[in-house]
């Protein structure tokens, strides 16, 4: 874990904390990333203005960091772009079946005491932290 660092982490932490706040009092919506951007398309009328917004920050928000601080996004993966598709829509495929994301469960639903968001939020960390293991062990991972 070199790149660790436990003051931007933490801040980063509370920003999502306070934005999954600000939806939840503002709109009475969970910030669950991947229902939100399902939502966008087939949203009902007056659902889809503040969906836009919520996606647009989301990709502004590292946008505008990398103006402030010119290597946050320099970003390198230790796999290919194969595995990395491949890792992508089997993440996608996860949050259809589980109902959800991790931002979803993780952050909103275990801040509403869910047992659902919570068993969903353990069994994904813990299919994520096999998964590395097996890949760490087959060489895949360094």
């Amino acid at each position: 874990m070199e790149n660790f660092t436990p003051v931007t982490a933490t801040f980063g932490g509370i920003l999502i904390g306070l934005s999954a706040l600000w939806l939840m009092a503002a709109n009475g919506r969970i910030a669950g990333i991947s229902g939100l951007l399902g939502g966008i398309m087939g949203a009902p009328k007056g659902e889809t203005r503040w969906r836009v917004w919520f996606f647009v920050g989301l990709i502004a928000g590292p946008l505008v960091m990398s103006l402030i601080r010119k290597d946050f996004l320099d970003i390198q993966f230790p796999v290919s772009g194969a595995l990395l598709a491949l890792a992508g829509i089997l993440v996608g495929i996860g949050t259809q079946m589980g109902s959800g994301c991790t931002s979803g469960h993780g952050v909103c639903g275990i801040a509403r005491f869910s047992a659902r968001s919570i068993v969903a939020t353990i069994t994904f960390m813990a299919a994520g932290i096999i998964t590395v293991a097996i890949l760490r062990a087959a060489g895949g991972l360094s």
